[in-house]
């Protein structure tokens, strides 16, 4: 990587070129990461600290201290006046007044204009948002639900696609082209229109306010069908032709040899369908209602509150719901280029 980063086109010198490809590759990892880094420290920072003006990027809060007889009060830092210079300690707001102490003295008040002292900050990370949210609300079970339900759909929906993708590229049948091109024109239907036949179907057996619900009405994808019919057709008919004069049955052929051949696409189409399900809303907003049930997603659309929304812990769950993603990406990332040249998608 450092010897990659750090080839020039110049003989040992920068050439123009060299300072303006690494000008954009430096801008495309601000414009992708920044917004992430941007959530991850404010995940960090305490109500209070949400809420300044100007946002600042690092976790910074208001110092506070503990002054005899009054309680913990902010800390301020005085800029102007007799107490130029001091770091006093408000008790309250009256106007444009402001009533401090002395956390050394704190028997005597000291008014001074608002615009006269200066909040004392100090950099600390709010770990408690993350505690928090087991003690807010039932956030093991939301995980739970969605872990659930992207692991299993994606298991089903790497094993009936491939399923579909093997006897569209291995065998040959009458109609094979027809269907597949009918398949291919369902990625033209959008979502919506199909959303209140496939809620009835689900009423009708009863996979309503279920797992299952969200689970059965997509594990069959066009766009999976494709990737692996594509990259299953790269694979030698030779090879199944010889596992089948060994007495291979289609299932152990299937199983035993496509399979682990298509690794690479069956990566690209596992990362693809954990962002489907893991991320998915629609969906499962309408076929679940209640909050048991409810994934990550809702349970995040439901933490806001009419008149309050607590920031702090809403950003500390959006960050969670960004790690298992994050995972998967980083365990499968070497299958992806190889996987989606080979299956021929642009």
């Amino acid at each position: 990587m450092g010897r990659f980063l750090a080839a020039t086109r110049g003989f040992g010198r920068w050439d123009w070129t060299d300072w303006a490809a690494h000008a954009y590759l430096v801008l495309g990892v601000l414009v992708m990461l920044g917004p992430v880094l941007w959530l991850g420290l404010s995940s960090l920072k305490s109500e209070s600290g949400l809420l300044v003006f100007p946002p600042t990027l690092l976790p910074y809060e208001q110092a506070s201290v503990a002054v005899e007889g009054r309680g913990n009060l902010k800390l301020f830092h005085v800029t102007a006046g007799e107490y130029a210079g001091h770091d006093l300690a408000e008790v309250r707001r009256l106007g444009l007044q402001s009533q401090l102490v002395d956390p050394a003295a704190p028997a005597t008040l000291i008014r001074l204009p608002l615009d006269s002292r200066v909040p004392v900050t100090r950099l600390r990370a709010a770990w408690e948002n993350y505690s928090g949210l087991f003690e807010q609300f039932d956030f093991l079970r939301y995980l739970w639900n969605s872990v659930f339900i992207t692991a299993v759909a994606t298991i089903l929906t790497l094993l009936l696609n491939s399923m579909a993708a093997f006897a569209l590229s291995k065998y040959r049948f009458a109609g094979r082209e027809p269907v597949f091109l009918l398949m291919l024109a369902t990625l033209m239907i959008p979502p919506t229109i199909v959303l209140v036949p496939n809620y009835l179907i689900a009423a009708t057996l009863g996979l309503t306010n279920s797992p299952w619900g969200v689970i059965w009405p997509a594990v069959a994808t066009p766009t999976g069908v494709f990737l692996l019919r594509q990259y299953m057709l790269t694979l030698p008919d030779e090879l199944i032709e010889a596992a089948r004069m060994d007495n291979a049955s289609e299932w152990r052929i299937y199983w035993r040899i496509v399979l682990p051949l298509s690794a690479p696409a069956l990566a690209v189409l596992a990362i693809f369908s954990v962002m489907w399900r893991w991320n998915e809303f629609l969906w499962p907003m309408v076929v679940l209602s209640r909050s048991e049930s409810f994934t990550l997603p809702l349970a995040l659309n439901a933490f806001q509150g009419e008149l309050t929304t607590q920031w702090n812990f809403l950003l500390a769950m959006t960050m969670v719901t960004l790690i298992p993603v994050t995972v998967i990406f980083l365990a499968l990332q070497r299958h992806i280029t190889q996987g989606i040249a080979s299956a021929g998608v642009k």
